[in-house]
């Protein structure tokens, strides 16, 4: 067993926040507040789920950055980067079918699809997302369920809305701090299979514990005006982020780009995605499905 250190992390997770962070401003005033609190003895504890716990308090209380994260993992992980959350992923994306655990067909022809625990590496998720969505584009209007999902990958969020548009579409772009640049995302010109389109009526649930990802894909339907969000206010996490490890136990998760919708000129970073027809999360579906049922009795 690794004896926990915490100088070394803190000092590793430091030297990490202040070369990748999107905001270095912010990482200067959250790099100055760990290192004080390691002098106070703030972080002198012997388990690594609980350094966690301090050190991420402290990291997202600045600016409440959800994606600023020092994450304890059970088991002993690589020291490659990222490699701590891509093991965590693959055991997921193996027992959700692909991250679509769920299709089913409601009365009056409304399907209900969905999407969790992740929008997983679109080089896993093409396969069985394709399968699902073709299945769909058969319904009468579809309702999309990200009340359990806590994110993923942007890639995999262009891909989705791809089956849910006519033509081709910008729905997000990336500012890097690394290298400076931008880089656009948009849906793709051609899917696999058959598209539920953009006409027949839509609608995505969400809760409290969307985040990331599926966050970015509920708020590029509803800037466009393609989808009606049904549910809850969702967690407010848009910066996309990298995974070091800084212990056997522990990856530190720093965001180093932002968001920016090509509608609203900003994101839903600490705001959340807020619904049309807001509702607790466990009554969306039903209020969704008789939205769907009105819409198309209309």
């Amino acid at each position: 067993m690794t004896t926990l250190q915490p100088a070394s992390v803190i000092d590793e997770t430091t030297r990490l926040l202040t070369a990748h962070y999107v905001f270095p401003e912010i990482a200067e005033q959250v790099a100055e507040l760990l290192k004080r609190r390691l002098a106070e003895g703030s972080y002198d504890v012997e388990d690594a789920a609980e350094l966690a716990g301090l050190v991420t308090a402290d990291l997202q209380s600045v600016n409440d950055d959800k994606h600023l994260r020092l994450k304890h993992h059970a088991e002993p992980v690589s020291p490659e980067q990222g490699a701590a959350t891509m093991e965590s992923i693959r055991r997921d994306f193996d027992t959700s079918l692909g991250g679509a655990p769920r299709l089913e067909l409601l009365d009056g022809g409304v399907a209900v699809l969905e999407l969790a625990p992740m929008l997983f590496p679109l080089e896993w998720a093409a396969e069985p997302l394709g399968a699902a969505l073709t299945v769909t584009s058969r319904a009468e209007a579809l309702i999309v369920d990200l009340r359990g999902n806590r994110g993923g990958d942007p890639d995999t969020v262009a891909f989705v809305c791809s089956y849910l548009l006519d033509e081709r579409t910008h729905l997000n772009t990336m500012h890097w701090r690394s290298d400076g640049r931008t880089e656009q995302s948009w849906s793709l010109p051609y899917v696999l299979g058959a598209r539920f389109g953009g006409i027949k009526p839509l609608y995505v649930l969400t809760s409290g514990s969307t985040f990331s990802a599926a966050e970015e894909l509920a708020y590029d339907l509803q800037q466009l005006g393609r989808a009606v969000i049904v549910g809850e206010t969702t967690r407010g996490g848009a910066h996309p982020c990298k995974g070091w490890t800084v212990h056997p136990h522990l990856e530190a998760t720093i965001p180093t780009g932002r968001a920016v919708n090509p509608v609203s000129g900003t994101n839903w970073e600490g705001t959340g995605v807020r619904p049309d027809v807001p509702c607790p999360a466990h009554e969306a579906l039903a209020q969704a499905h008789t939205l769907a049922l009105d819409r198309l009795g209309g």
